[in-house]
């Protein structure tokens, strides 16, 4: 599932590329596209204009010219597409945008093989969207509070691990960076929160956001066509991972093999030795 730095890579290319046009034309091309929540048609923002590309987390919105927003999560293998002449259409195109800018015109598609991610026609308050209104802060917005998320995790009876990924303690972290925060703060992902101190907390903080900050500049972390950016090009932060994903491969730091457990219907990747519990 795309994380935080996948999805501000799309964020980043959507200003980019859709900042400043019209949306002509919206139209949806599947059922389950639109969230039941929504409060208007895709339709409705035909004719409106794109402000801003903004993110909270693993959401993200398109601001227009208009008191609605149009938000979109990425679910599984959610993408944002520009098609371009040359190249064939998206294969699994759930919505598509006729945007223009004055003589010129552009196509921008929402490919989703999977189809578990939506887009969405919403109010805001505050300035985020009703949908993301139970999502904290992420690590890149101004307002995070480190230390307040420290104690909100101690409190926790819960795996380090679990918190982690808890949206609504911080957001943007999914199973790939959680493993790599992890591996780099040396914790092990089973140790109970409420056990840690606050600085070995903050550590396994800090680690996130280096490796989150990290993996945007490299446009995320692609293992295969399920995530790409608005260009089609993958993210090349795979060739970085220390333990997501690399059960049997020696740790880097210590040589010791990396292990993979069960954990909350998924995996977690660590050292067994540079990650003792």
């Amino acid at each position: 599932m795309p994380e935080l730095p996948e999805v501000e890579t799309v964020r980043r290319g959507l200003e980019n590329l859709a900042v400043g046009w019209k949306i002509s034309t919206a139209h949806d091309l599947h059922p389950r596209l639109l969230k039941e929540s929504s409060v208007a048609p895709l339709t409705s923002i035909s004719g409106a204009r794109i402000l801003e590309a903004k993110r909270r987390g693993k959401f993200l919105w398109l601001v227009l010219n208009r008191p609605e927003v149009l938000v979109a999560h990425l679910g599984m293998s959610g993408q944002f597409l520009f098609h371009e002449a040359d190249k064939p259409p998206a294969k699994h195109a759930r919505a598509t945008f006729q945007l223009a800018k004055g003589l010129r015109r552009r196509e921008l598609d929402f490919n989703d093989q999977r189809t578990f991610g939506w887009l969405s026609v919403e109010e805001c308050i505050d300035g985020i969207p009703t949908s993301a209104q139970h999502i904290a802060l992420d690590p890149f917005e101004a307002g995070f509070d480190i230390s307040s998320v420290v104690e909100k995790i101690r409190k926790r009876k819960v795996s380090i691990k679990t918190a982690l990924l808890n949206q609504e303690i911080m957001s943007g972290v999914g199973n790939i960076y959680a493993d790599e925060s992890l591996w780099r703060a040396k914790v092990h992902p089973e140790t109970e929160a409420s056990s840690m101190s606050a600085a070995r907390i903050r550590r396994v903080i800090e680690s996130a956001i280096d490796v989150m900050a990290e993996a945007i500049q490299q446009g995320g972390t692609s293992f295969d066509d399920m995530y790409i950016n608005v260009n089609g090009e993958s993210g090349f932060f795979e060739q970085s991972l220390n333990a997501y994903g690399l059960e049997g491969e020696p740790c880097v730091r210590c040589g010791t093999s990396i292990r993979r457990i069960a954990f909350a219907n998924r995996s977690s990747h660590f050292c067994p030795k540079c990650q003792r519990k």
